[in-house]
């Protein structure tokens, strides 16, 4: 086996591991201890974390990259009976967990359930989203051009890839599913002239994008709307774009989403699906969605396959016509907004409470190693609304590049 790769200091003195690792596991209380036995694996660990009982004294990245050793790792007798007698046997009971877990109610994505999971991950403040996010407020992959882009002119040329894409032009009407803060609508409505329509489940959102595109000058032609995708009922549009909202639709509902996709497209309109996805098809049942993620973070969220997405889009009438994926984006991404979050730490924990930000800062190192490491990915599908005499008005070679 595998010799501990970090060192763990407990909160009485016990130390185990190399003297020299890069990396130290800080345990600040029997609690941390307990939490980890009694829910074994990334929860527990989580649990720990989050309410402060265990910190990582180093590198983050470096310890969340030992998680591809953890197979490997083989701890001596006098290490486990050393942790065993920190935690000891009469200590064993459950504590509960921190107040910030998540347990959704309801149907599993009915839109009462989804608004409130929206809601947990999307309207815990939007100044603390600034701090992070940075002047854009977009929260999706940017697309670098060069390792040396700003994050700011990474999210405009994403933007503009995705207007490049959906081919807009002067006068088009477009809906932006899941708007965010109005990156999208803004950016189309002010660079290519189109009329914009943006929807999303969440209240903060729609206050913070209605005063940005009023402060714009764009009032007459970008609206904002508080309204769940199934309700939109006044297309169609010319081109839809849904950037980092598919992954909360939910693997029951690919067909219901496709299909009012479909039907709010005008013959020859343009679809733009941008998502993360995981790594291989793998069947319904088998999919295990990772509990730190699902309970304090993106409540109820699932990743798709590709491959099922492009099968979805197909048997919903609709083209697809081009698919890229970003994934070594979302890395570079991520990692500025890591950088963001530790560069304005304590206004972070002042705004949101450290327990939050300690969620925030270990979600997004996590997530970027593993785009990184190539477990997930985010694809750009490009998809068309093909009439049935087969004109799509697509250009014979890509003219976005």
């Amino acid at each position: 086996g595998t010799d501990l790769p970090v060192r763990l200091i407990a909160y009485d003195g016990t130390d185990v591991g190399p003297k020299d690792a890069a990396t130290t596991v800080v345990i600040r209380s029997r609690d941390a201890l307990v939490r980890i036995v009694t829910a074994p694996g990334e929860l527990g660990l989580a649990r720990a974390y989050v309410s402060g009982d265990l910190d990582i004294d180093g590198d983050i990245y470096d310890f969340l990259e030992l998680r591809n050793l953890l197979p490997e790792l083989k701890f001596t007798p006098r290490q486990v009976r050393d942790l065993l007698r920190v935690v000891g046997i009469g200590n064993l009971r459950r504590i509960p967990p921190p107040p910030q877990e998540h347990r959704g109610r309801g149907r599993l994505h009915s839109r009462g359930r989804d608004a409130s999971s929206i809601s947990y991950h999307y309207d815990v403040s939007n100044e603390f989203y600034r701090m992070i996010l940075g002047p854009s407020m977009t929260y999706s992959c940017a697309v670098f051009e060069t390792p040396t882009d700003t994050l700011e002119q990474a999210q405009t040329e994403k933007y503009d890839l995705i207007c490049r894409k959906l081919g807009l032009r002067p006068g088009m009407r477009l809906l932006d599913i899941g708007c965010g803060w109005g990156g999208m609508v803004m950016h189309a409505a002010e660079n290519y002239g189109v009329r914009a329509v943006g929807v999303t489940v969440s209240q903060n959102q729609v206050d913070l994008a209605s005063k940005r595109v009023v402060e714009a000058g764009l009032a007459d032609v970008v609206e904002i709307r508080l309204q769940d995708y199934r309700d939109v009922d006044d297309g169609p549009f010319d081109a839809i774009s849904s950037i980092g909202m598919f992954e909360h639709v939910g693997l029951p509902r690919l067909g219901t989403y496709f299909t009012q996709v479909s039907d709010l497209l005008v013959p020859g309109g343009r679809l733009m699906n941008h998502a993360i996805s995981r790594d291989s098809p793998v069947s319904r049942g088998r999919v295990r969605r990772s509990p730190f993620i699902d309970r304090y973070v993106f409540p109820d969220g699932e990743l798709h396959e590709v491959g099922s997405v492009v099968s979805a889009l197909q048997e919903r009438g609709l083209e697809v016509r081009h698919i890229e994926n970003l994934r070594e984006h979302y890395g570079m991404t991520l990692r500025r907004w890591v950088e963001n979050l530790g560069c304005n730490w304590d206004d972070a924990v002042g705004e949101v409470g450290e327990a939050r930000a300690r969620i925030w800062r270990l979600y997004m190192a996590g997530c970027a190693v593993l785009f990184e490491d190539n477990r997930i990915h985010i694809d750009q599908v490009l998809a068309v609304n093909t009439p049935q005499r087969g004109t799509s008005g697509m250009p014979l070679r890509p003219d976005w590049m």
